[in-house]
C-alpha cells in the first residue's frame, strides 16, 4: 500500500520498509505490506520534500524486490492513493512484469488545471530557483473524508504533515504528473481506478484520462458520487464498499480464482 502526500503510515501496518530494507517480516497470509515514504510518517528526510520523486520509485521497487525474495511464488498486486498512485503507476512502468494487477484510489495522475495555469506554472518554476523552500497552501483536511471522525483523526494524528507545500516539493509533483501523462498510452497491466466524483484533492479527470487512453484490456473505472478524496475513509458505506471492491478483484486475478473460471466452475 503506497500513500498519498502528507499522508502517515499505519503505526502497525503487517510489513513496513525504510528506504534500506533489511529484513522481510511480513506473513504472506496475514496483511498487505506498507512502505515507509521518505519525508513522510515515522520515514527519516525533511517533511514533504524530496530532491528528486524518483526516490520513491526506487524506494518502492527496492520493498518490491524485497517481498519478492521473502514470497517468490505470490503474485504482486499494489495499492495507491492519491500521491502514492502516481508513485505506483511510475513503478509499474518500470518493472511491469513485476505486478500482476494494480488498485488505485484517488490517484494523483494529473495536475488540476485550474490550479496548473501556465501562469502559475511559470511563478512556480521562477520561486523553485529562488525560494525553493518557500511554503505555499497547505491540504485543507475538511475535503480528506465527509466522515467528520476521520477528518478529526486526521487533524490529531501528528504524523501527518499539516504545514505548507513547498515549492520544490510541488515542482517534483508536477514532474511527476508529466511523465505519468507521456507513460498512459503504453500502459497494459490490469488495474482498478476508484474515484469520488467530489474529490477536491486529486483531480478526477486524471482517473478518467488515464482509463480511457490506456492499451489495458483488463481496466475499470468505479466513479462513488459525492465521494471525497480518502474512499476509504470516508462514509462508512463508502468505505466498506471499497474494500469489497478492492478485495474481489484481486480476488479474481488469483492465479486459482483464474483457473477455477476456465474450467467453469
Amino acid at each position: 500500500m503506497l500513500r498519498g502526500e502528507a499522508r502517515r503510515e499505519s503505526p502497525t501496518p503487517s510489513c513496513v520498509t525504510s528506504s534500506t530494507p533489511t529484513d522481510c517480516t511480513c506473513s504472506a497470509a496475514t496483511g498487505s505490506p506498507q512502505v515507509r515514504q521518505v519525508g513522510h510518517g515515522q520515514s527519516e528526510g525533511d517533511r514533504m520534500n524530496i530532491r528528486d520523486f524518483q526516490v520513491y520509485i526506487r524506494d518502492s521497487l527496492q520493498h518490491i524486490d524485497l517481498m519478492k525474495s521473502c514470497h517468490p511464488d505470490l503474485p504482486i498486486f499494489i495499492v495507491g492513493h492519491s500521491m502514492g498512485g502516481a508513485i505506483s503507476i511510475l513503478s509499474a512502468c518500470e518493472r511491469p512484469s513485476d505486478f500482476a494487477g494494480m488498485v488505485l484510489i484517488a490517484p494523483m495522475v494529473q495536475m488540476n488545471p485550474e490550479s496548473a495555469t501556465p501562469f502559475k506554472i511559470f511563478v512556480a518554476k521562477l520561486l523553485n530557483h529562488m525560494l525553493p523552500s518557500l511554503t505555499l497552501g497547505s491540504i485543507e483536511s475538511k475535503w480528506v473524508s465527509r466522515d467528520k471522525k476521520q477528518v478529526e483523526a486526521y487533524d490529531a494524528d501528528e504524523l501527518n504533515h499539516h504545514g505548507g507545500l513547498r515549492v520544490s516539493f510541488g515542482m517534483q509533483l508536477m514532474g511527476a504528473a508529466e511523465r505519468i501523462e507521456r507513460a498512459i498510452p503504453s500502459i497494459s497491466w490490469p488495474f482498478l481506478l476508484l474515484h469520488g466524483d467530489a474529490d477536491k484533492l486529486c483531480d478526477i479527470r486524471g482517473s478518467k484520462m488515464m482509463y480511457e487512453n490506456t492499451a489495458s484490456s483488463d481496466k475499470k473505472l468505479k466513479i462513488y458520487e459525492g465521494g471525497y478524496h480518502a474512499l476509504h475513509h470516508d462514509l462508512p458505506e463508502v468505505a466498506q464498499s471499497v474494500l469489497k471492491d478492492v478485495t474481489s478483484w484481486i480476488t479474481e486475478r488469483l492465479p486459482a480464482a483464474k483457473t477455477a473460471q476456465q474450467q467453469g466452475l
